[in-house]
C-alpha cells in the first residue's frame, strides 16, 4: 500500500547537489525498474524515498539517490516521493553551500575531478555529466572490490582515485578490462585511505 504519510515532489524540481553521475549505472536501475510490476514498484518507491534538504527559496536539494532519480525520470516518472531530512530554507546561498560542504553533503566536481563552483553544479538531473570512473566505480563495489560505506560520496572518491590510475580510454573502450584493473587496484596500498577498503587479506584473496 502506498504510504501516505511521504511527500511527493516533482523530478523537475529537485535540485542535484553533485555535478555528475555514472551514465552505466543509471543504465542499471533503469532495467531493474522494468523488471518490477505494479505493486513491486509502489514499495520500491515507498521504501527508495528521496533524501532531501529544504534550502533557500524552500527548494529541495537532492542529498542522495541522484541515479535513481536519473534512472525513473528517464523511465517516464514525474515525480516521487522525499523525505525532507534537514530544514535550513532560513539560510543564505553561500551559507546554505557552506553548510552543506561541511556535513559532506555536496560533492561539487566534474568528470575530470575539476570542482565547480556552487552555481554552477547542474539545476536537473537531467543535465548531470556522465562520469565514467563513477560508473567503473559502481561496479567495482558490485563486484566485491571493496565494501559498501555509509560515509558520503564514497563512491565518488573511488571514481577519483581510479581516475588517476586508469585511462579514460580504457575504461570507454574496454569497460571489462578497466574493471579487472580496479579490482588489483582496489586491494592495493595505495587505496587503503578509501571508504570500504577490504584490506590486506582481499589482496592475499586475489593473488591466491
Amino acid at each position: 500500500m502506498p504510504n501516505v504519510n511521504l511527500e511527493r515532489a516533482a523530478i523537475a524540481d529537485l535540485l542535484p547537489t553533485q555535478v555528475t553521475i555514472g551514465m552505466r549505472e543509471v543504465d542499471i536501475k533503469r532495467k531493474r525498474w522494468r523488471e518490477k510490476n505494479g505493486e513491486q514498484a509502489i514499495c520500491f518507491l515507498n521504501s527508495h524515498s528521496v533524501p532531501v534538504i529544504l534550502g533557500p527559496g524552500n527548494r529541495h536539494y537532492v542529498l542522495d539517490r541522484h541515479h535513481l532519480i536519473r534512472a525513473l525520470s528517464d523511465e517516464g516518472l514525474t515525480d516521487l516521493p522525499i523525505k525532507v531530512i534537514a530544514d535550513v530554507s532560513e539560510l543564505s546561498d553561500k551559507q546554505f553551500w557552506i553548510a552543506l560542504e561541511n556535513r559532506g553533503w555536496t560533492h561539487p566536481f566534474d568528470d575530470e575531478g575539476q570542482r565547480y563552483n556552487y552555481s554552477d553544479i547542474p539545476k536537473s538531473v537531467s543535465d548531470l555529466i556522465d562520469d565514467p570512473f563513477r560508473s567503473l566505480a559502481g561496479a567495482l563495489k558490485r563486484g566485491g572490490g571493496y565494501l559498501k560505506d555509509k560515509s558520503p560520496f564514497s563512491e565518488f572518491h573511488w571514481a577519483d582515485f581510479l581516475r588517476t590510475k586508469i585511462e579514460r580510454k580504457i575504461v570507454e573502450m574496454d569497460f571489462d578490462h578497466a574493471l579487472s584493473m580496479a579490482m588489483n587496484l582496489a586491494v592495493s596500498e595505495d587505496a587503503m585511505a578509501l571508504p570500504g577498503w577490504r584490506g590486506l587479506h582481499a589482496r592475499t584473496a586475489i593473488s591466491s
